[in-house]
Parts: structure tokens; C-alpha cells; sequence
């Protein structure tokens, strides 16, 4: 069982057949026609020679294969991950350098490195630190930067930067040097594009192609583009016009060699490499969660760790930079039918022949044609309606959202994203530090205890009954205290308090203390305080310290049984009396 959870492969390879194999060459073939141009494109976005996309799409998927646990997850060059490449990179080296290319070589093992770390670790956990709406905000911010940032090469201008800050003043500086031939084929690409992703498959069926083949047809729209754009650069010398393409792409496969270990370059790229892990192993395991539910099959979120890592450290040793799960291609995966990772595999043995037959013909490739397949993938990741629904749902998530699109857009990718996480974990801290307590009564004719303020009610003049929603811990412990001592100061004839504890799943040793002084001071008062539906991993530490001893009164399995023991009279008043209650539940 052991090495079945290591090599994921021993499990599905026992049942694969003819059938599947078929299904996954299938898939490989239409994956590959996607892969091709984007990973050509996100080698460009991450600053790096287009062939190195290619590299960095041959032997991570080959590795991911053997230890990812998605049958569907296609591994590869993305382009957040591709941006963050080029930010971190950047920041210790001059894009188009063989120091830059180290750099990126190095952001690729130490990745390995950190999700290899935190498999053996199993802190697949360390992720949900990310919050939903920080990872779209981050997402749909790092989509509008990109689209934004290729607009240089779409309009044939020099303009660097990893801000809008720095990017839009460069490209409104030098708008009037706009390359006319390269606009021109840019926006002729992007409209091609476009039309391909939406019109393209329905019109090949409707004029009677098998959807399957007017599938893969609509797929291999940015090939066609590719054609197209190489042609007309050989047939009007477009480079004479000023035209930039990708120039020479070096046929064969992709070096092995090892990745600089320069101690010095690995500290200073440590905290780019470690948001790049935790940012891919995000979207990794939300899709590959995503399309295993869609089959009834499942995922060990660890075991993901081990396929990125095996994936990153492929990469390094091959001449590529960081790779995680892609979310477009992954789905084109899935819809194609790949039954087990060996489409994966298939994918990486297609690319490079490609790289191997082809790579000479990608020299007259227009940068602007590369740059279009960018915008038209990442402006899928700018996501309008998942704002909006945060907005109506809760403002402080959207809070975060927003600060995160700024910071990105403003400032920069890596304090985007550690903005958002901080200001999430601040707006966790302050809704729990007032956490939502509330002043119970026993709903007529039945043993449940509901809000006084949202149902009609009977409660007792002698026992207050405090429900807390939260658990205690050192940030709400002293809001507990002045919510306690306030209801009782205004209820004179309060001989007992009871706090019910059913959304309690944990007490700190602040909150125990706050406790025991509550205990203290309402014994002064002539006040008992009790405590009722209390967990049992909740009760089991309490009963490591002396609090229960001190305690004045009694630990009650349930709300009812302290109502009916402390104010018996009440309680059959309350069971007694006929009605529904009325309000919402709360």
C-alpha cells in the first residue's frame, strides 16, 4: 500500500488497456496542439527564449506522471506562475541574460524543493492560509498585468516593468513609435483568436464536422495562427518592416544539466520561490479537485505536492523554469477524454518531436502573434462576477480582494498576494475577537434554546443563559468578560449564568483565564456561573487544569437540563406552553 501511494502509476496502470491508451493519445495529440504555442508564449512572458517553454513542457509532465494523483491535471508552463518567474527573476538579473536563465533555473529547484518539503511535512494545509477571494483578486489582477503587459510587443514598443505603474507610462510615452506592420498582425491575431475560441467549434458543426474533430480543430486555432503568421513574415520580409519574431530556436532536446547552487542567489529568490509553490500548488489542486469530482474519483492534496515537486525538480535539471497544474489545459485534458496521467506523458513525448522537427521554424514567428495567444488566455482569468458576488456576500472578503488587485496592479505581485493574506488574517482576527454572543430563551412547547431577539421566547428572571458562536481564545477572551459583566449588571436579579458552549471547539490558556476571573467576580456578586454543552475534546483540557475544581457551578450536557434544574419553574412554564416560535433561526 506503501508504494501505491508513492507511485500513484501502480494503481491505474494494473486496469490500463487498448481503450484507454487510445483515449490518452487522443488526448495528448489535442493538448499538444494547444501546448505548443502557449509554452512558446509563457517562455516569452517569463523573459526567457521561447524554446525554454518547450523544455519546461517535456520531462515535468513526464515527472508529474509518475507521482501526481489527478488523472487529468496537465502539467506546464501557466501564465501567473510565468509572471512571477519573470518578477523574481528580474529583481537579481538582466531579462535575456545567462544570469537571468540561472535565476529561473533556480526558482524551478528551490520550488521542488519547498513542495517536496511540505509533502514529507504534510503541510498541504499551509494553502488554505490562501483564501478564496485573495486568489481571485490575485488571479484577475495578475491577468489585467499581463494582458497589459504584452501590449508592448502587440504594438512593437520598448516598455519593462512589473507594476501598471511602471508599464503605462513607458507604453503612453512611446505610443508614437508604433510599429504599424506589428499592430497590424497583432490585432489581426487577437481577432482571430477570439473568434476561434467562441465561434469557431459551433460553426464546424453546424456545416456537419463530428464535434469531436470540430473540437480539435477549435483548439488548434492558435496554430493556425502560428502558420499564418510565419508565412506572411517569410513572404513580405516583415523583419525588414520592424516586425520582431522569436528568432532562433536551437532543434533538440532540452540539455540536462544542473541548476546553479549559489547560496547567495537561492536566499535572495527564497520568498519569490516559496509564494510561487504556494500560489501553483493553489490552483493545482483546486483544478485538479474540480475535474476529479466531475468523474466521482478524488486526490490526495499531499501527493500533489510530490507530483509538482517531481515536476519543478524535472524542470530545473532540463533547462525550464517553475510548472504547476494549468487550468485551460487541463480542462481541454479532461474534455478529451485522458483517462490517467499517461496523456500527460504522451503530451511530453509529442512536444518534443515537435521540438525536435519543428523548432527551427518558430525563428520567423512574430513576438506580437505570441503575445496575442497571452491576452486572449489570461483575459479568461479576469473574473468580473466572482467581485461582485464577493461584494454582496461579505465586504470585508471583498476588502481583501480589492487590496489585492491594487497591491498587484501598484506595486508589485509579491506584495499583492502578502497583502491579501494579511489583510485576511487581520479581518479573521477582528470578527472573531467580537464574536457573535447571544441571549437565549426556550422556544414554548419544546427543550431548544434560541435568540430572545429573533423568537419568541420564554426565559428565566433568575438564570441568564449566554450562547457564545465562537471559539474562545486570547483575542475574544476579554470581550467575553465585559459581555458577561454587562448583561449581568443589568439584570439585578440574575442568580446564575449559564454559557452555552455547542460552537466552542477550543479554549486557550488566555481564554481559560478570562473564565476563571468571570468564575471569581460573579461569586463576589452572588452569582453562579455554569457551563453547558461543552465538547468533549473541549472538557477533556479543561480537565488538565484546576478550573473545574475552582468552578462555583456545574457542567450540564445540555441547556435544557441546566434550565430545568437551576429555575425548574420556568422550565415547565416553558415546556408547557403552546405556539410556534416565530423569526429566523439563531
Amino acid at each position: 500500500m506503501k508504494w501505491r501511494t508513492i507511485f500513484p502509476f501502480l494503481v491505474w496502470g494494473r486496469e490500463y488497456d487498448r481503450g484507454l491508451l487510445a483515449q490518452d493519445m487522443l488526448a495528448a495529440l489535442i493538448v499538444t496542439i494547444m501546448l505548443v504555442p502557449q509554452s512558446l508564449a509563457y517562455a516569452m512572458l517569463a523573459g526567457l527564449p521561447a524554446h525554454v517553454g518547450l523544455y519546461a513542457s517535456i520531462l515535468p509532465l513526464i515527472a508529474y506522471a509518475a507521482f501526481g494523483s489527478s488523472r487529468t491535471l496537465a502539467v506546464g508552463p501557466v501564465a501567473v506562475v510565468s509572471l512571477m518567474t519573470a518578477a523574481a527573476a528580474g529583481a537579481v538579473a538582466a531579462p535575456g541574460s545567462l544570469a537571468y536563465q540561472q535565476a529561473a533555473l533556480a526558482l524551478a529547484l528551490l520550488s521542488g524543493v519547498i513542495l517536496a518539503a511540505m509533502a514529507i511535512l504534510r503541510l498541504g494545509v499551509l494553502a488554505n492560509f490562501l483564501s478564496h477571494p485573495v486568489i481571485s483578486g490575485f488571479i484577475s489582477a495578475s491577468g489585467i498585468l499581463i494582458a497589459v503587459s504584452q501590449l508592448r510587443h502587440l504594438l512593437g514598443l520598448e516598455a519593462r516593468g512589473d507594476t501598471l505603474s511602471e508599464l503605462l507610462p513607458q507604453l503612453a510615452g512611446n505610443i508614437g513609435q508604433t510599429n504599424l506592420p506589428t499592430l497590424a498582425i497583432g490585432l489581426m491575431s487577437l481577432a482571430f483568436l477570439f473568434w476561434v475560441r467562441r465561434r469557431l467549434r459551433p460553426l464546424l458543426v453546424r456545416v456537419g464536422l463530428a464535434p469531436r474533430l470540430a473540437d480539435i480543430l477549435a483548439k488548434a486555432g492558435p496554430v493556425f495562427a502560428v502558420i499564418a503568421s510565419i508565412l506572411a513574415v517569410r513572404l513580405f520580409d516583415l523583419t525588414a518592416s520592424g516586425v520582431r519574431v522569436v528568432g532562433d530556436v536551437p532543434a533538440g532536446l532540452p540539455p540536462l544539466a544542473l541548476p546553479s547552487f549559489d547560496p547567495g542567489l537561492w536566499l535572495e529568490l527564497l520568498p519569490a520561490a516559496v509564494l510561487i509553490s504556494l500560489v501553483g500548488f493553489v490552483e493545482s489542486v483546486s483544478v485538479a479537485q474540480t475535474l476529479a469530482a466531475r468523474r466521482r474519483q478524488r486526490i490526495d492534496a499531499n501527493q500533489e505536492l510530490v507530483g509538482l515537486g517531481a515536476a519543478n525538480f524535472a524542470a530545473s535539471f532540463s533547462g525550464g523554469f517553475p510548472v504547476t497544474g494549468g487550468f485551460a489545459r487541463s480542462v481541454v485534458n479532461f474534455d478529451a477524454g485522458a483517462a490517467t496521467p499517461l496523456a500527460g506523458a504522451f503530451t511530453a513525448i509529442a512536444i518534443a518531436l515537435a521540438t525536435l522537427l519543428l523548432a527551427p521554424l518558430f525563428a520567423d514567428l512574430p513576438q506580437a502573434v505570441l503575445a496575442a495567444t497571452i491576452v486572449v488566455a489570461v483575459l479568461s482569468l479576469v473574473d468580473i462576477g466572482a467581485m461582485r458576488r464577493v461584494l454582496a456576500y461579505s465586504r470585508s472578503d471583498f476588502a481583501a480582494m480589492a487590496l489585492t488587485i491594487l497591491l498587484v496592479l501598484l506595486a508589485g505581485i509579491e506584495a499583492g498576494i502578502l497583502g491579501g493574506v494579511m489583510l485576511s488574517l487581520l479581518l479573521f482576527l477582528w470578527r472573531t475577537s467580537r464574536p457573535h454572543m447571544a441571549v437565549v430563551g426556550q422556544v414554548p412547547g419544546s427543550e431548544h434554546f434560541r435568540n430572545v431577539e429573533r423568537h419568541r421566547v420564554v426565559v428565566s428572571p433568575t438564570v441568564l443563559s449566554l450562547r457564545v458562536d465562537e471559539s474562545l481564545y486570547f483575542a475574544n477572551a476579554r470581550y467575553l468578560e465585559e459581555r458577561v459583566y454587562d448583561l449581568v449588571a443589568a439584570r439585578p436579579g440574575i442568580r446564575h449564568v449559564v454559557l452555552m458552549c455547542p460552537a466552542v471547539n477550543f479554549i486557550d490558556a488566555s481564554a481559560l483565564e478570562s473564565l476563571e476571573a468571570i468564575v471569581h467576580r460573579l461569586h463576589a456578586a452572588g452569582v453562579e456561573f455554569h457551563l453547558s454543552e461543552v465538547k468533549g475534546p473541549v472538557m477533556d483540557r479543561l480537565a488538565r487544569s484546576d478550573f473545574l475544581q475552582h468552578l462555583t457551578g456545574r457542567v450540564f450536557l445540555s441547556q435544557h437540563q441546566a434550565m430545568r434544574e437551576l429555575d425548574a419553574a420556568t422550565s415547565e412554564a416553558a415546556a408547557s406552553a403552546a405556539g410556534p416560535a416565530t423569526g429566523q433561526a439563531g
